[in-house]
């Protein structure tokens, strides 16, 4: 049984803990590692080493720049079919397994996302080329399917062999007479899954973003960017925009459609859920069209009234505020109701966070509301502004892999028509009053002083952490989960929830809550041993030091 430890008044110094894992690693290992390290000071600005290559023989959490694209960005969309060029285990790896969901408007609505579609390379496609393969798949999928757009995804064996994707892309679009694009993703081109992420950005703006206008039909209009729909999260969203009188114009991309992202262009604000993976268009459409973005988080009730009174006050009518605040009222008082009645029972828990996105962030916020304090936390494939803010972006050195990503131009539209100046002039105006835009302070500012802080954390020092906290929940992945579980801890994912869900605004606040005190309450936990207590850590010396 695990012995939990009380922090009440305070977090310990973690430098000791962090000088006995890097002790363990050789020295250019531990050198590198270290950089990854902090012992966060929240009122001072701290550099933390992000966005590197992964250290081989680590065991990282991280995925490949294809399931960034592919499975993050492309994946929730419904009326695209998402063909991977590659062997048949990518496009399974990438097929659902974030449980994003989605809910097309009548029955015969196009939906692909229950198929998995792929060109099934084999050894011959390696050694002669798969360029045929490809364009047999792409007319075999529209003969079947009919679908208005398709995209093609790279992996790994068609960037080694030189497979043009977007020459087969073009030749088929035309034969075709559709919307056909190409995605250089291989699964090595980038460090992490934040180089899919990226590259999709690219293509879907380039490719999509403005093919198509619409008549104004509402009075507000946004975008959503950022909300994969996972366990249902968009569902929430969509319910609480549409009662509070607000038009969800699009979302990229969770129970989306390429339709409402040709149109995306029309809104009046783009609001960023998960900074990491979905910034890039939301910087490039007010690059085009002089739509304004700012940052939102919809996890945790005081967070969710918190972004709901911030797109109130950038649209600054009474009628919608006056609404907005009734909402507000209405389910704070439901989710305070669950939470005074779970708050004694798992006050003063630990909690420890490692996942992609803003997700390490915004869930601290609900574990707060529980009265569970954050010992750790980190990224899978964050950069250094999603850790301290965006006002480092200037001082981050662009290095070769980063290179590797495509950095298209944008510039201001020539169609006055689509050229939004009356909201160029509205972000000067409210900016001169305070207002934030286009701005994310990091989640090292907002976690408490001495806090630990690990950019793609090893399995070592994951070990590490347990045993020296002992903490009382593990938020991670699938790869994480069982490792974890065996030390006594248990695991919540939170990339695809356990079958849970959703997780946003004041219903999935609730939703949590009552999770959490079946995961954090339960005494199975206590008849679980910790490796540490039976089995002695086995500890080599290194002869040389590489």
């Amino acid at each position: 049984m695990v012995k939990k430890k009380d922090f009440s008044a305070g977090l310990p110094d973690p430098t000791p803990l962090i000088e006995d894992i890097i002790s363990k690693y050789p020295r250019k290992v531990a050198k590198k590692r270290a950089k990854a390290m902090i012992a966060n000071t929240p009122d001072e600005d701290q550099e933390i080493q992000a966005n590197v290559r992964t250290i081989p023989g680590i065991i990282t959490q991280r995925g490949c720049t294809y399931a960034g694209c592919k499975g993050v960005v492309l994946g929730p969309t419904r009326d695209i079919i998402n063909l991977v060029h590659g062997p048949i285990g990518c496009s399974f790896y990438a097929w659902l397994t974030r449980r994003n969901q989605t809910r097309p408007e009548t029955p015969t609505d196009e939906n692909y996302m229950m198929y998995a579609f792929s060109t099934d390379m084999q050894d011959e496609n390696i050694v002669f080329g798969g360029e045929v393969k490809l364009k047999q798949a792409i007319r075999e999928a529209f003969e079947l399917f009919k679908p208005k757009a398709i995209g093609v995804f790279s992996t790994c064996p068609v960037g080694l062999i030189g497979d043009d994707v977007h020459a087969v892309s073009r030749e088929m679009k035309e034969e075709l007479g559709i919307n056909i694009f190409g995605f250089s993703c291989e699964g090595y081109r980038g460090v992490s899954q934040s180089a899919g992420h990226h590259i999709a950005n690219n293509q879907v703006f380039k490719n999509v973003v403005g093919l198509n206008d619409r008549p104004r039909k509402s009075k507000f209009q946004l975008n959503l960017l950022g909300e994969y729909n996972i366990g249902g999260d968009a569902f929430e969203l969509e319910a609480l925009f549409e009662e509070v009188g607000i038009e969800l114009i699009s979302t990229f991309s969770g129970n989306s459609t390429i339709k409402s992202m040709e149109y995306a262009h029309t809104v009046d604000l783009n609001i960023v859920m998960c900074h990491r993976s979905i910034n890039y268009i939301a910087e490039m459409m007010e690059e085009k069209y002089g739509i304004p973005w700012i940052k939102a988080n919809f996890i945790g009730s005081e967070a969710t009234a918190k972004t709901l009174r911030k797109i109130g006050e950038f649209f600054d009518d009474a009628e919608l505020t006056a609404k907005i605040e009734e909402v507000i009222a209405r389910e704070s008082a439901k989710v305070k109701e669950v939470m005074d009645a779970i708050k004694p029972k798992t006050e003063g828990k630990l909690a420890m966070m490692f996942v992609g996105g803003s997700r390490a962030h915004h869930y601290q916020e609900l574990f707060k509301e529980l009265g569970v304090t954050t010992v750790s936390a980190g990224y899978e494939f964050a950069h250094r502004d999603d850790y301290e803010g965006r006002k480092v972006i200037p001082n981050i050195k662009i290095d070769a892999d980063t290179r590797n990503i495509e950095e298209i131009t944008v510039t201001k539209t020539e169609n006055p028509e689509l050229w939004r100046e009356d909201l160029v002039e509205k972000k000067a105006a409210l900016e001169k009053k305070g207002y934030e835009f286009s701005d994310y302070e990091g989640m090292m500012p907002e976690m408490t002083k001495n806090s630990l802080v690990i950019d793609d954390i090893s399995h070592l020092e994951t070990e590490k952490l347990i045993e020296f906290y002992k903490p009382d929940i593990f938020c991670a992945g699938i790869k994480e989960k069982y490792v974890v579980q065996k030390s006594g801890v248990p695991l919540k994912q939170l990339h695809s929830y356990d079958y849970g869900g959703p997780y946003t605004a004041f219903g999935g606040a609730i939703n949590f809550f009552k999770e959490m005190e079946r995961m954090l309450v339960t005494d199975v936990w206590k008849l679980v041993d910790t490796p540490w207590k039976s089995e002695p850590e086995i500890v080599g010396s290194m002869t040389i030091n590489a």
